[in-house]
């Protein structure tokens, strides 16, 4: 996450409350992306500054275990910066170009100056940051896909550049040729159809063959075959794969997306005085002008609340009461307040202790930063190896 700004219930909905689940089944690595924070926020230092340290307090109290996860600071790593460098070399700049939130971005933060390296850039960072610990699975919505993509095409790529030593093509033609004449032939059909289409179901045929030989073949072998039908070498870099975890989407106060710069957040740890204020302010259905005029919900901005907050008991109730002109919009707002208020609570209490004592929270993050640290530079070793950049 970029520490951009306090978090607020649309990250918690959106995003950590999935990490949180994660970290009991995976091997988790969750950091502080403060490089990306300045591809869009480069002159504004002294926000990011002050947010890197109050985010991971906020990742500590919605749930996330520092001996279950690893939290890192990405600035604290060069190695992503040099791995960053180093795919830049062979990256296309029509990949970087063609990423729908490049474009996105553009349009929406038209009063940034981000006609800069840094933001055409950041998805091939954001790609180093990824293949740095060789990931299997990347946590994503379905508006970030793309970069995932992007990234186990950045991937393949690389494998295919320098995967490949001297006698790449007589190791594959020996290893091939233990497959049998007809499997070959099979295999080198799926190949080539998955070389000029990118279909997925003659990749599956392909490593469904390899697969079947693996007790004639050795596990160099295997892994060469596999690589050799993506059109790549040796797989130095791992291809991840998106996992599309139950995202929930929590809008902001006035039924737009949940933004800061919007100004119609809910912080995970605001205040209760001032989270009941802002929740009895928010606008409801227009044409409840009066108390007795029926309503419709899905017309209101509390009802998208009530989705995520309110039981089926609660819902039905609020449908009834709105269309009827049986309740008003105050009592409506009520079970939404008192939710968000528990929701809270014990967030506010895990973070106290971290407040009242910062060093714990650098103690973690620097604990962090070294066991990502023996992850990295294992992968910059194999990176520079295959790169021929080991003298």
């Amino acid at each position: 996450m970029r520490p951009t700004g306090a978090l607020h219930l649309g990250h918690y909905h959106g995003a950590l409350k999935n990490w949180v689940k994660l970290q009991q089944d995976y091997d988790c690595f969750y950091f502080v992306a403060d490089w990306h924070a300045l591809t869009t926020h480069y002159e504004d230092r002294e926000v990011i500054e002050r947010n890197v340290y109050d985010m991971v307090i906020d990742w500590i109290a919605a749930g996330l275990d520092p001996e279950k996860a690893t939290l890192f600071i990405q600035s604290r790593l060069p190695e992503h910066a040099e791995l960053f460098t180093l795919l830049a070399m062979g990256t296309p700049l029509g990949w970087l170009e063609r990423v729908p939130t490049y474009k996105d971005q553009m349009e929406k933060l038209k009063d940034r100056d981000l006609a800069t390296y840094g933001f055409l850039g950041y998805p091939l960072l954001q790609a180093a940051d990824i293949l740095i610990y060789k990931a299997s699975y990347v946590p994503v919505g379905e508006d970030q896909a793309s970069h995932v993509e992007l990234t186990r095409e950045v991937a393949r790529r690389f494998n295919h550049l320098y995967g490949r030593g001297p006698t790449f093509d007589a190791q594959v033609a020996a290893a091939q040729a233990k497959l049998g004449k007809d499997d070959s032939r099979y295999y080198d059909k799926q190949r080539k159809a998955f070389g000029e289409t990118g279909s997925p179901e003659a990749l599956g045929k392909g490593e469904a063959v390899v697969r079947k030989a693996t007790t004639v073949l050795s596990e160099e072998e295997t892994e060469l075959l596999l690589g050799h039908l993506k059109g790549s070498g040796r797989t130095v870099l791992t291809e991840p794969r998106a996992l599309h975890t139950e995202v929930t989407k929590l809008p902001g106060l006035d039924g737009a997306k949940m933004s800061k710069s919007y100004g119609n957040t809910i912080a995970m740890r605001e205040e209760p005085a001032q989270v009941e204020h802002k929740i009895k302010r928010m606008p409801t259905d227009p044409q409840r002008v009066r108390r007795t005029d029926a309503g419709n919900p899905e017309r209101c901005p509390v009802w998208e609340f009530h989705k995520v907050y309110s039981d089926e008991s609660t819902r039905d109730w609020v449908v009834k009461g709105c269309t009827s002109a049986g309740i008003g919009c105050l009592e409506c707002k009520q079970p939404v307040i008192e939710a968000v208020l528990k929701e809270q609570q014990p967030w506010r209490e895990r973070a106290e202790s971290y407040l009242a004592n910062p060093k714990q929270v650098h103690w973690i993050v620097e604990m962090g930063t070294e066991r990502a640290r023996t992850v990295a530079r294992q992968t910059m070793k194999d990176v520079r190896d295959a790169m021929g950049l080991n003298y």
